[in-house]
């Protein structure tokens, strides 16, 4: 390892320590990821939460939930629920109502069109890094979660010294709603991006 790979570990660590986020489990592989939407509430059962956070912004609400493999979406808005999962694919989730599913590959746009002019729109994208950009990647998004957003932290694998990060940023408006997640894989030395946009009628 050269000296500037320890120095980033050891400042992410502090910087991680000082924000006081808590360590709980550790995430699955990169490889094992799906991103679904589904036109309907999910049980919250089937997901183990770690941090939740609920919007109400002019006729929608959004509770949005870090879960072990990424993070679920629940918006609604006139008896209509949107639910975005990012989960592993070996998640048992039902297929009744599911409008999109797709693996966690490259690169991916989709956009759904619901009744009553209601919009939704995604992209996302699996980015490959070097190690040292990796947990330099890692520690930005640390300091961004301190600042705004939700930001939860993961076990070591064991294998390297510091666990996945999840960092979730949105931006709520009186007709849209936008949320970027961030998942780390440490493993695997990547990260998956994603993008999304909920929108109320013209």
């Amino acid at each position: 390892m050269t000296q500037e790979y320890l120095e980033l570990v050891s400042h992410l660590r502090e910087a991680l320590h000082h924000g006081g986020v808590g360590v709980l489990t550790v995430r699955p592989r990169v490889a094992e990821l799906t991103f679904q939407l589904y036109g309907r509430p999910l049980h919250p059962e089937l997901f183990e939460v770690f941090q939740s956070c609920t919007i109400e912004r002019g006729d929608y609400t959004a509770k949005i939930d870090v879960t072990g493999a990424g993070h679920v979406v629940t918006w609604r808005y006139a008896g209509l629920t949107l639910t975005e999962v990012a989960a592993s694919a070996h998640q048992p989730l039902p297929k009744s109502r599911r409008l999109m599913a797709y693996g966690l590959k490259g690169q991916r746009t989709d956009r759904v069109e619901c009744r009553g002019g209601i919009g939704y729109q995604m992209s996302f994208q699996l980015e490959p890094t070097d190690p040292e950009v990796f947990w330099t990647y890692q520690q930005e998004l640390a300091a961004d979660g301190q600042r705004r957003g939700m930001l939860h932290r993961f076990d070591s694998s064991g294998r390297l010294p510091l666990g996945a990060l999840s960092y979730i940023n949105f931006e709520a408006r009186q007709r849209s709603l936008l949320i970027q997640a961030f998942h780390t894989f440490p493993d695997d030395y990547a990260v998956v991006k994603s993008q999304s946009l909920f929108q109320l009628p013209k």
